[in-house]
């Protein structure tokens, strides 16, 4: 019997992505820990400052 409402595969997801989104950050030499705060927060939307936001 499946007692899982199955909400804890996007709890998954969401830890998932916010741990490469801290691999990203770190690869542009940015906080990794303060990125991964960030995306706990908001998520696919971190993924995209990061890839689309450049550092001067």
């Amino acid at each position: 019997m499946n007692m899982n409402n199955g909400s804890g595969g996007y709890v998954v997801g969401w830890g998932t992505l916010a741990l490469i989104n801290a691999g990203l950050a770190q690869g542009k030499n940015r906080s990794g820990l303060n990125w991964f705060l960030i995306s706990l927060l908001i998520g696919p939307l971190a993924t995209l400052f990061i890839v689309v936001w450049d550092r001067k």
